[in-house]
């Protein structure tokens, strides 16, 4: 894939970390990193010969091989994310070795069967509710942990969380609904801690995402990913995930991301504002996509009506208390 004109190499001499770099948004914006000169360390449990429990091919070998034959600098790391004793000691390898870490990007677990189930909160399958809240949560807790000290003492830092959507809401059931409604208000509460220290914290989430299980479940591949349009035209608004991956390349090349801090954005927001594309020099904007919503089951229509209408009255009467209270907190 061609390098992205925007992009260049603005992000040369940075450290990045990506965990969760085996497959998906979080493969892409390892390589998106690395197409800007990042040196980035890959993460996660995939690796050749312990592949994915779940069957998925993907390692992070892999990613940064397609990093390294695309000219960037990549190192591949094993780490289980949720065992801390093990992130403690990626960060210290990496602390020692560069005695810095300018960027974080925490995409474990996005494509995680566990939490891929549909249905009522009443219906789901619990059995596995605490090993999805170690493994797509508590993890981002982790290594945000570990990364935050190292760009505290340098005063400056970007750490991203790659959720879904930029709702409030979440889909799926509630172990994922709750997961992905918490890295969004996680990244918000961090903002708030990090900021007198220099260090910006974001969430973001990619539209329609090419991912290597989304193709194959769409039975294509990225050479003819357009046929899948035939059964769902939304898809024909789909991105690659190398796309999200340059958002966060922006961002991360931004001086003043400071101002952005706390944020929940999406893929085509930032390449509207930051003027790159996808490697096959399309824009997608799943934002302003007029959404065919006939391939969705009407009940699942009537779903997302009555819950965005009530996140709508939610979100106005939050925003008037926030808004009562800020005024009452002493002013600089």
């Amino acid at each position: 894939m061609p390098h992205d004109p925007v992009q260049g190499r603005a992000l040369a001499d940075a450290i990045a970390v990506v965990a969760g770099a085996t497959r998906g948004a979080g493969r892409g914006i390892a390589r998106a990193l690395g197409e800007a000169g990042a040196t980035v360390y890959c993460t996660g449990r995939s690796v050749r010969g312990q592949p994915s429990p779940y069957n998925r091919p993907e390692t992070i070998d892999e990613t940064t091989a397609l990093i390294k034959d695309a000219g960037g600098t990549a190192i591949a790391v094993r780490v289980d994310h949720t065992v801390e004793s093990e992130v403690k000691a990626l960060f210290r390898r990496i602390d020692r070795k560069h005695k810095r870490l300018d960027i974080l990007v925490n995409s474990v677990a996005g494509e995680d069967p566990m939490m891929g189930q549909w249905g009522n909160f009443w219906q789901a399958d619990l059995k596995n509710a605490d090993a999805i809240f170690r493994q797509a949560l508590t993890s981002h807790i982790i290594t945000a942990k570990h990364a935050a000290p190292i760009m505290i003492r340098n005063r400056r830092g970007l750490i991203v969380e790659v959720t879904e959507n930029d709702l409030l809401a979440a889909g799926g059931n509630p172990m994922s609904q709750s997961v992905k409604v918490a890295i969004k208000v996680l990244a918000l509460n961090w903002a708030a801690e990090l900021k007198p220290h220099g260090v910006a914290v974001l969430a973001i989430t990619p539209g329609f995402l090419r991912s290597e299980s989304m193709l194959q479940r769409l039975g294509v591949t990225e050479a003819n990913w357009r046929d899948a349009g035939k059964k769902d035209p939304n898809f024909l608004e789909s991105e690659s995930p190398l796309y999200v991956g340059r958002a966060v390349a922006a961002l991360a090349g931004d001086p003043t991301i400071l101002e952005q801090t706390g944020q929940l954005l999406s893929s085509w927001d930032v390449a509207g504002r930051y003027g790159f594309t996808d490697y096959d020099g399309g824009r997608p904007n799943w934002g302003n996509l007029s959404i065919n919503w006939s391939v969705l089951p009407p009940s699942l229509v009537e779903l997302f009506r009555t819950g965005t209408a009530l996140q709508l009255t939610w979100s106005t009467t939050l925003a008037d208390r926030t808004h009562r209270f800020f005024e009452k907190l002493p002013q600089k």
